[in-house]
């Protein structure tokens, strides 16, 4: 207790400060000034454009943007569903069982992205599941890497929640799925949020796996900086960034009321 004075909260606020600044802050504000120089050949650019943005407002970069709102909204949606399920399914199950299904379900993450993009073309790259070449194969590659968090998620608030609200409702009469549309999941609502929030966030900036699925009409927004930024067009991909991080902002944001507002229930 006699180190924790205010000099070293000062201390340790500024070295937070300074690695904040450098490892977060100056890079974000580097992509947002190249996302609108016109001629960067100096320390900060000579010219200010919008003509990036209105490229990246348009045609092949605007077709991906829309491609990874759907395709985050779907993903986020399932895994969600999906793992929320699967937590409330082995709450009651044995305890082995459940230890297998937590094993099950956290697999994914021991798995790097590429990995699981080149096991899902080789599982369903042939009759009767081809989905190799489709839309399907990458809203499936991006619900395994997402569906892990969301169970975790879910799993740590059943954990937290009071087992005898549930069972004062059981008692009164309550039929078990009314106890669970009634008490159990608006007492998990927060969590469910913050699943939704945290799975749309990963969605719309996941790339490894993508790059190993995607179809030429089902190409994410990621995948296209990367393929603009592979072919030099640095201020173009950096405003195409900028519109990404926004468009998921702004998504958390809305998820983030709706949690705030099921707190308050």
């Amino acid at each position: 207790m006699l180190l924790w004075t205010r000099r070293s909260r000062v201390l340790l606020w500024a070295v937070f400060a300074v690695l904040f600044t450098a490892i977060v802050l100056a890079p974000l504000l580097m992509i947002v000034l190249a996302s609108v120089a016109g001629n960067w050949t100096g320390l900060l650019p000579s010219a200010l454009t919008g003509s990036h943005f209105a490229q990246a407002l348009s045609g092949e970069t605007f077709a991906s943007l829309s491609v990874s709102i759907q395709t985050g909204v779907i993903a986020s949606l399932v895994s969600v569903l999906l793992g929320t399920w699967a937590a409330l399914a082995s709450q009651s199950a044995p305890p082995k069982l459940r230890k297998a299904v937590d094993t099950l379900f956290h697999l994914p993450i021991a798995v790097p992205s590429v990995v699981l993009g080149l096991a899902l073309l080789v599982a369903f790259s042939r009759p009767p599941l081809a989905f190799n070449g489709t839309r399907w194969i990458v809203l499936l590659g991006h619900v395994m890497i997402l569906l892990p968090f969301s169970y975790s998620t879910v799993s740590a608030a059943i954990a937290r929640m009071d087992p005898l609200l549930a069972q004062a409702a059981a008692s009164l009469g309550a039929s078990p799925v009314r106890v669970l549309l009634r008490v159990r999941l608006p007492v998990l609502l927060p969590s469910i949020s913050a699943s939704a929030s945290l799975a749309l966030a990963m969605s719309m900036g996941e790339l490894g796996a993508t790059m190993m699925l995607y179809p030429p009409d089902w190409r994410t927004l990621p995948a296209s900086i990367f393929a603009l930024t592979d072919r030099g067009q640095v201020f173009l991909a950096s405003a195409s960034t900028v519109l990404l991080l926004a468009v998921t902002l702004a998504g958390v944001v809305i998820l983030g009321l709706v949690r705030g507002r099921a707190a308050q229930r």
